[in-house]
């Protein structure tokens, strides 16, 4: 199944991209970020709007990335359309998912823009623990079930983080991160929330968490 937008495929391969990858530019180690302060983070993101990340410029960064379906426990960027938009409070137009059911109609998964930069470290340290491998690269991946870590207090950051995706209203690409950038990629300031403003929807998620 392509679950990619046709018009944006036939863009990228006809105006390939010369901008340097995002995330040769911005990388962070994991271990060393779940120990800042939220000042830090704080500072990284506005470092980083400085360099006006769009969700274009992370499309376009690297041709082999690029997938036309998702992997359980892999971690992907994408443009969406949600179906039932004109009921939603607010959605994200460009989710960060750690797919982890594949459905008919598409997948669920963890859309790690639903929390703030320094929840997302927080929640990904200890997601880990389901990691594959220890190689941290392209064939690492989170190895678990919603059934798994649900009612578990140590992943309640998860809870307002689960989304339904549906194939049919991808609108581009899949970009999809290896494990080593896996810490930068929580930290792009490229959430592009509708509906609401991004600490609004961080606000609401709190106290989802309980």
């Amino acid at each position: 199944m392509n679950w990619a937008s046709n018009s944006l495929n036939n863009t990228m391969a006809t105006n390939p991209s010369t901008l340097q990858d995002v995330f040769q530019n911005n990388q962070y180690d994991l271990a060393s970020a779940v120990k800042k302060s939220r000042g830090w983070f704080d500072q990284q993101v506005l470092l980083m709007s400085k360099q006006q990340i769009t969700p274009p410029k992370v499309l376009k960064g690297d041709p082999s990335a690029l997938k036309t379906s998702v992997l359980p426990g892999k971690l992907y960027m994408f443009l969406y359309d949600p179906k039932l938009k004109a009921t939603l409070p607010y959605y994200d137009r460009f989710p960060l998912v750690f797919p982890f059911r594949k459905l008919e109609s598409g997948f669920l998964g963890l859309n790690m823009h639903y929390l703030p930069y320094q929840l997302r470290i927080k929640l990904l340290d200890k997601l880990m623990t389901f990691k594959s491998n220890s190689k941290l690269d392209e064939t690492t991946k989170l190895k678990y079930s919603w059934a798994v870590i649900d009612g578990v207090s140590r992943y309640n950051a998860a809870i307002p983080c689960v989304k339904h995706y549906l194939a049919d209203h991808v609108r581009s690409p899949f970009r999809q991160i290896g494990a080593e950038d896996w810490a930068t990629a929580m930290m792009l300031p490229v959430e592009r929330f509708a509906g609401a403003t991004k600490d609004q929807v961080w606000l609401d998620s709190k106290r989802k968490m309980g």
